[in-house]
Parts: structure tokens; C-alpha cells; sequence
């Protein structure tokens, strides 16, 4: 498989860690729980046309490798996942809503992100050094015109 992806109009790699925890940290995530949460984050990634890299759920935590199309931001990607997980969570489990510190709220406000992708530095020279190296390209093509005409 290739590292770079395609749509109609775009060829990206937009790879990102995220990291998510339940409210107040609560050890909710294990046994059935745990095993829905995993299933449902596989489930709507999908639906959104997202493909999960690596995916690790953990008591008081979620880590997601993901790869997300251009067209998804990520803040609808994570707010998809949360609301609609939390919704199924408090209609199949009715008992997590009477504890009193739960309410209507199954997960932390916010996440971690962080992009994934080529190295900083090699991002960098090359942007530092894109001009000299189309100078040079556009010098070589002009020599191989001059050969080519018989000038």
C-alpha cells in the first residue's frame, strides 16, 4: 500500500496521533465496555472515511493512529467519535449516568493531536532550499534545449 492516498481533487498523507481520555480519568474502559468503545471508534472511522492505523483502548485512555482525508477536520472527526459513542454508552449502560458525577458527559472536554509524518528537519532544508534546486533543474532543462536545437 502506498504511504500517499487519493481522492478526486488530492493526493495526501494526513496522519495523526490523538489521545482521549474519559471524564474525570474514570478506569471505564475494559471488559464489554472497552470491547464496544474499540468497535465503535473502527465503525465510525470508516463512515467517515477515515482508516485506523493502530488503535489502543485503554482503561482511562484512547491512543488512535489515523489517517483522515483533507475534507475531515479534525475536530469533526473527534466530535463524531465522541458524541455518538457517548450516546450509545449512556443508552445501553443507563447505571453510568446515575453515578453523580458523570451527568450527561461520558468523555474529558478536549484530546491530544499531534500530525504524523515526514521528519521536521527534511521538511525544512527543503523548503529552505526548493529555489536553488528549481534554479538548477530550470538551468539543466535550458542546457538540454540548447543541445536539442544544435545551438
Amino acid at each position: 500500500m502506498s504511504k500517499y492516498k487519493k481522492l478526486s481533487h488530492v493526493v495526501y498523507k494526513c496522519d495523526y496521533h490523538i489521545v482521549w481520555v474519559p471524564k474525570y480519568r474514570y478506569r471505564i474502559l475494559t471488559g464489554e465496555i472497552g470491547k464496544i468503545v474499540d468497535e465503535d471508534i473502527r465503525k465510525y472511522s470508516e463512515w467517515l472515511g477515515c482508516e485506523i492505523i493502530e488503535l489502543n483502548v485503554r482503561p482511562e485512555h484512547i491512543h488512535v493512529v489515523v489517517s483522515i482525508p483533507p475534507k475531515v477536520s479534525i475536530s469533526k472527526y473527534m466530535g463524531t467519535l465522541k458524541g455518538k459513542i457517548a450516546i450509545k454508552m449512556f443508552k445501553s449502560y443507563p447505571q453510568l449516568k446515575k453515578k453523580p458525577y458523570w451527568g450527561n458527559h461520558f468523555w474529558a472536554r478536549g484530546y491530544f493531536v499531534n500530525t504524523i509524518g515526514i521528519n521536521e528537519e527534511i521538511i525544512k532544508r527543503y523548503v529552505k532550499f526548493q529555489e536553488e534546486e528549481e534554479k538548477r533543474e530550470e538551468a539543466d532543462q535550458n542546457d538540454f534545449k540548447q543541445l536539442d536545437l544544435g545551438l
